[in-house]
C-alpha cells in the first residue's frame, strides 16, 4: 500500500541537514499505526511528503501506485492529511463541507454526524466561535468521514480535553476498515496506546522496528515491579510513582502482557540491535 525507497530530504538553508536520510518504510493496509520518534526526527516532514506536499531530494513513495508529489485527482482522493496545527477558514463547517467534500468520492454525511456526536459538536457551529480544541475535532471529524484509504494524523490529541481525547479513539477505531490505513504521530502514547494495531519507531535514518502490537507483545514481556533487583536486570526499567515499569525476555510458559508504548520506545532507542535481532528481518 505505502513503500518509501531510500527517501532523503533536507530543507533549504546554508546549514540545514539531512531531516531524512535514506529512510524506508513499508506499510500493508488495514492498520491503526502510531509512528513514534524523538523530536528532529522527521515524522511531520515524512507526512508532507507522504501527502505530496514536499519534493524529496532522493528516493522514491509509492501510495497504491501513485507517486505523491505529482498530486494525481485519484491520489489526492484518496489521503487525508491532519497537521498538528489546523487553519480554518471563516465559515461554518456546513459550509465547509458543501466546498470540499465533493472532492472525495467515498464521502460520508452520515459518519461525520456520528462523529460530530461523539465529540458533542453539531454540523452549524461557526469555525471563528471554536477553541483550538473544538477546531481540531470538527476538522478530524470531517477527515475521518471522507473515508481516504490512507490518513496521516500529526499530534491529533493535542489541545483536546480528556472527553475529547476518548472520543478521539473511538471515532477513529469506528472509522476502520479492512483497506484502510491510519498513521497517527505523537509524543503523547497514552492517547493512542490502546487503539493501534502496529508500531513504527523511527529517527531520520531508518526505521528502528516496525511491528505489529501482536508480534511485540508476543517477544517480550511487559510489567511492573517494586524490586531493584528485578528493575536493574530487565532490558529496560523506567521509574513510575511506586516502582517501575520494566520489559523483560520471555520465558518458556510467559503468556502474552499488554504493550506499553512508551517502555517500548525506550528499549527501541536504547538497545537496537536487540529489537533488529528480535523483528528486522
Amino acid at each position: 500500500m505505502l513503500t518509501i525507497d531510500s527517501l532523503s530530504f533536507a530543507y533549504r538553508g546554508r546549514h540545514s541537514r539531512k531531516v531524512l536520510d535514506r529512510f524506508s518504510l513499508t506499510l500493508e493496509p488495514g492498520n491503526i499505526c502510531g509512528l513514534l520518534g524523538p523530536n528532529g526526527a522527521g515524522k511531520s516532514t515524512l507526512f508532507y511528503l507522504t501527502a505530496g506536499l514536499l519534493t524529496p531530494a532522493s528516493g522514491s513513495i509509492d501510495y497504491n501506485g501513485f507517486t505523491p508529489r505529482r498530486r494525481d485527482t485519484a491520489f489526492m482522493s484518496d489521503i487525508f492529511l491532519v497537521p498538528e496545527e489546523i487553519a480554518l477558514p471563516s465559515m461554518t463547517l456546513r459550509k465547509f463541507v458543501a466546498v470540499n467534500s465533493p472532492f472525495y468520492p467515498r464521502w460520508s454525511a452520515k459518519a461525520m454526524n456520528r462523529y460530530l456526536d461523539m465529540f458533542e459538536l453539531t454540523p452549524d457551529i461557526h469555525f471563528d466561535h471554536l477553541s483550538m480544541g473544538q477546531r481540531k475535532k470538527a476538522f478530524m471529524s470531517f477527515a475521518l468521514a471522507c473515508n481516504t484509504g490512507l490518513v496521516l494524523m500529526d499530534e491529533p490529541a493535542n489541545g483536546i480535553d480528556i472527553p475529547g481525547k476518548s472520543a478521539f479513539r473511538r471515532a477513529v477505531v469506528e472509522s476502520m476498515t479492512d483497506d484502510r490505513t491510519i498513521i497517527i504521530s505523537t509524543h503523547q502514547v497514552h492517547d493512542i496506546d490502546r487503539i493501534i494495531d502496529h508500531v513504527v519507531v523511527m529517527d531520520n535514518e531508518r526505521v528502528r522496528l516496525n511491528a505489529p502490537i501482536s508480534e511485540i507483545a508476543s517477544r517480550l514481556k511487559f510489567g511492573f515491579t517494586t524490586d531493584n533487583a528485578q528493575a536493574q536486570s530487565a532490558l529496560v526499567s523506567v521509574p513510575v510513582p511506586g516502582g517501575f515499569n520494566i520489559i523483560e525476555p520471555y520465558g518458556d510458559c510467559d503468556t502474552e502482557t499488554e504493550v506499553d508504548l512508551e517502555t517500548l520506545f525506550l528499549l527501541t532507542r536504547n538497545n537496537p540491535e536487540l529489537i533488529n535481532r528480535l523483528f528486522n528481518k
